[in-house]
């Protein structure tokens, strides 16, 4: 259970290695209480791309100057600006531990063929993150089982997170 997410903006040589620590300071520094989650990037926190159906809800912050194949045998070690793609991914269900699962794998399908879709050479960044937020403890409710792409709530995350990382490749390539 996480009480905050914050999707910091570094420097494109952001070279701290006490992420728990630096992460502890900004929480600390806005005033966030408990356990939470903080992503780093060098693409502008300002031009959050979002999208939603269904009550789920994608932010999506999208920078494609270093994109990487993922299963490439040699990195590629080109830096030329900003280049992590940071989803967070809201649903109004609680989740299985497996349908968590399935949520990033099928957020990170959408991403991908959202990128390719766009022309970008490769399936995302070296340093791209997800973040799963769900409500825990619904009275009346049933944990959603499944979220594959073809499932009902799989099937929102997929169009949303596609949208949402789409608008943000279109955004990122005026600036």
């Amino acid at each position: 259970m996480v009480n905050w997410v914050v999707n910091l903006q570094v420097p494109a040589l952001y070279g701290r290695h006490d992420l728990e620590v630096h992460a502890a300071e900004v929480g600390s520094h806005l005033g966030l209480a408990g356990p939470g989650v903080m992503m780093l990037t060098a693409a502008d926190v300002g031009a959050v791309a979002s999208a939603g159906e269904s009550g789920v809800r994608v932010d999506a912050t999208v920078g494609i100057s270093t994109p990487t194949w993922a299963a490439a045998e040699k990195p590629d070690e080109k830096l030329d600006g900003p280049g992590t793609i940071n989803i967070v991914v809201q649903l109004p269900e609680s989740l299985t531990a497996a349908a968590a699962v399935n949520v990033v794998m099928t957020a990170t399908e959408a991403k991908t063929q959202a990128l390719i879709e766009h022309g970008v050479d490769g399936t995302g960044t070296a340093t791209d993150a997800v973040v799963v937020l769900w409500p825990v403890g619904l009275v009346n409710s049933e944990s959603i089982q499944f979220a594959g792409p073809r499932s009902k709530w799989g099937g929102s995350v997929a169009r949303v997170v596609h949208a949402a990382v789409g608008a943000g490749v279109a955004e990122w390539r005026k600036r």
